[in-house]
C-alpha cells in the first residue's frame, strides 16, 4: 500500500482554467498506480487534494494561488437564518444514504442537471461513462445521498468518508426543484452527519473569491481555509451570495 513517502505526482501542462477564463492552471495528480486507501486519501485531503474519481488531484499553478482548499468545523457551526429557512423549507424531504453505484436513475437526474445547469462547463455533454468515471470509479468509503420527494429523486449528493471528516464531492439536483436550495441542503445534511458520526470536519473542495460559483462556501462558518500548509478561520467575505454546490471537477 502507498503512503506519503512513497508517493510519485505527475503535473499537467498549463491549460485554459475552469473558472477563470483569463488564466492558465497547471494540475498535479497523484500517480494513478498508487494504491490510496481511507488513511492516505484522508492525509491528501488534508494537504489540499481532492477526488476525481480515480485520480486525487491539487492546483500546482506556477502564477496564481486563486484556488484555496476550505473545511467547515462541524462542531463550531451554527446555521444562519437563511439555512435555517432552507431546512425548514425541506422537512418534506426524504434523505437515504446508498453505497455509490451507476444506475439509470441517478444518470438521468445527473444528465438533467448538467444540460440545464452547466452547459457551459468542462462536463457538457453529459454521458453515463463521464458519471461513472466521475462519481463511482475509485470510490474507497463512498456514499450516495438520495433526496426524495413523495419518492421521487430530486437530488443527488456524493460524499466520501475520511479519517477526520466527510469530503462533499458533488451535488445535483433536478432543476425544477431549484427554489428548494438542495445544494445548500446537503451540505447542512452533511453538517449534521458528521456531527452525528464525531467527525470534527466537512471537507468543501476549493474555494475562489472571484467564481460566483463557488460563493455558497463562505456562507458557512466559520470556514477554514488551508493557506502555506496550515489551517485557518477564513475572514468572512462580505457580499457573497447563496447558492448551490458547483462541481469541484476543474477547479485544479
Amino acid at each position: 500500500m502507498s503512503n506519503l513517502r512513497t508517493l510519485v505526482f505527475f503535473a499537467t501542462p498549463p491549460h485554459e482554467c475552469s473558472y477563470l477564463h483569463d488564466r492558465e492552471a497547471t494540475t498535479m495528480f497523484v500517480d494513478p498506480r498508487a494504491q490510496v486507501d481511507k488513511r492516505l486519501y484522508s492525509q491528501l485531503t488534508a494537504l489540499g487534494f481532492r477526488r476525481s474519481g480515480s485520480h486525487y488531484y491539487r492546483p500546482h499553478c506556477e502564477h496564481c494561488s486563486a484556488c484555496v482548499p476550505v473545511r467547515l468545523n462541524v462542531d463550531r457551526f451554527t446555521p444562519d437564518r437563511s439555512q435555517r429557512r432552507v431546512l425548514a423549507k425541506n422537512a418534506d424531504l426524504a434523505c437515504t444514504l446508498v453505497p455509490a453505484a451507476f444506475t439509470e436513475r441517478y444518470y438521468q437526474l445527473y444528465a438533467r442537471y448538467i444540460e440545464q445547469r452547466h452547459a457551459d462547463g468542462d462536463m457538457y455533454p453529459p454521458s453515463r461513462e463521464q458519471f461513472t468515471s466521475f462519481l463511482v470509479e475509485g470510490a474507497t468509503d463512498t456514499w450516495f445521498l438520495e433526496i426524495t420527494s413523495a419518492d421521487k429523486l430530486i437530488g443527488l449528493a456524493v460524499i466520501d468518508g475520511l479519517d477526520d471528516g466527510l469530503s462533499a464531492i458533488y451535488t445535483m439536483f433536478d432543476p425544477s426543484e431549484e427554489d428548494r436550495s438542495l445544494g445548500t441542503f446537503a451540505v447542512l445534511w452533511q453538517i449534521r452527519e458528521a456531527q452525528q458520526r464525531g467527525l470534527p470536519y466537512l471537507y468543501l473542495g476549493y474555494w475562489i473569491r472571484d467564481c460566483r460559483k463557488m460563493t455558497y462556501k463562505t456562507r458557512f462558518r466559520p470556514i477554514e481555509a488551508l493557506r502555506d500548509g496550515q489551517w485557518q478561520i477564513l475572514a468572512p467575505v462580505s457580499g457573497a451570495p447563496e447558492g448551490p454546490p458547483g462541481p469541484d471537477q476543474g477547479a485544479s
